[in-house]
């Protein structure tokens, strides 16, 4: 079962007097609900082996402003049509995917790649599927502005923000002015920051809570290292970050070329991120062009040493043999790595 995740940590939210306060509010005025932050304020500790995050000097991460930016994050009023938030392709009942092969944005637009989860976003150096954002702010302007959210022009939104006293309120409060393309930006990567998985099963067994997996979830972490997945699903992230041709598409008469768009480099051709096993059983379909339907089918694809072509990355895939226990233990790992918590839903403005 899935819960709303508020995290219980020592982080000092609301000084004395803040304007925020609901104390301090007038009457009938909205106040935002302010959630404790999943780590320090300045560099989120690590998680097990990752790496403390990365947080821009010019957009320090504070509770008022996560929830600020959590607000936006399901406000369909960012959207060009109004139509739909950045939550409608982060569904919690999907894994915070959306569940379809590729995406679908403002104005129904038909996009090309499925909508990876945003589990621990934060920790990734790159984003997208081929990684052409280096920054979380930089990934949300270009989602608002692009097919995602298809506000090609920010600016009438921005203003529409401005003219609701909930939200004028607040950017006032967070960024010292009025809102701005910008700072919308700096909100939202700032509210992604917290979207934080630490807590599945697996992470309890880790930390050694006795009886926190079945045996077969056990027996299925041995297949999974006999099956050489630990090479790229890496980490306390299972991702290394990297970029790897596994053949998925490259059937295609003009098949999606990946990272190459972004390096230039012909042996990045078909290449893209290692996504996530977090929450991996509720994220179907897989890989970038969502082409597999099931866990099972995508499990034996990998296994299998991927699907042949020129420039499969022979280095990090190779075959394996699993039979059919190995395949069902190996599932049951899986499933040890479901996210128990969900984004929490706020009132807006």
């Amino acid at each position: 079962m899935r819960t709303t995740r508020t995290w219980a940590v020592a982080v000092l939210l609301l000084g004395p007097g803040c304007e925020l306060d609901q104390e301090t509010a007038e009457e009938g005025e909205f106040v935002p609900e302010i959630l404790p932050l999943p780590g320090e304020t300045s560099s989120y500790a690590p998680i097990g082996r990752y790496e403390p995050m990365r947080i821009p000097d010019d957009n320090p991460i504070t509770a008022e402003k996560a929830a600020l930016g959590r607000q936006l994050f399901f406000d369909p009023r960012l959207s060009g049509d109004g139509s739909r938030s950045c939550y409608s392709c982060h569904l919690n009942d999907k894994g915070l995917s959306d569940g379809r092969p590729t995406a679908i944005g403002a104005f129904e637009k038909k996009l090309t790649r499925n909508s990876p989860t945003l589990w621990n976003i934060g920790y990734h150096a790159e984003l997208y599927w081929d990684g052409r954002s280096k920054g979380l702010e930089a990934q949300a302007l270009a989602a608002w502005k692009g097919g995602n959210m298809g506000a090609s022009d920010p600016q009438p939104i921005v203003e529409k923000l401005n003219g609701i006293a909930g939200y004028r309120r607040q950017f006032e409060h967070v960024f010292g002015g009025p809102s701005t393309a910008e700072s919308v930006a700096k909100a939202l990567a700032s509210y992604m920051r917290t979207i934080v998985s630490r807590d599945t099963p697996w992470d309890r067994h880790v930390s050694g809570e006795e009886g926190a997996v079945s045996d077969a979830a056990g027996r299925g972490f041995e297949v999974f290292r006999k099956s050489k997945c630990d090479q790229c699903h890496s980490g306390s992230l299972f991702s290394d970050q990297q970029y790897h041709n596994v053949g998925i598409g490259m059937a295609a008469g003009e098949p999606d070329v990946g990272r190459l768009k972004v390096s230039q480099r012909k042996e990045d051709t078909g290449a893209f991120k290692t996504p996530t096993l977090r929450d991996v059983t509720d994220s179907a379909p897989y890989f970038h062009d969502g082409s597999v339907a099931t866990l099972e089918e995508a499990v034996k694809i990998m296994a299998g040493g991927g699907i042949e072509n020129p420039l499969l990355d022979r280095a990090n895939l190779s075959k394996t043999e699993l039979t059919a226990a190995e395949l069902s233990d190996l599932i049951e790992f899986l499933k040890a790595l479901d996210e128990p918590g969900e984004l929490a839903v706020p009132r807006l403005p």
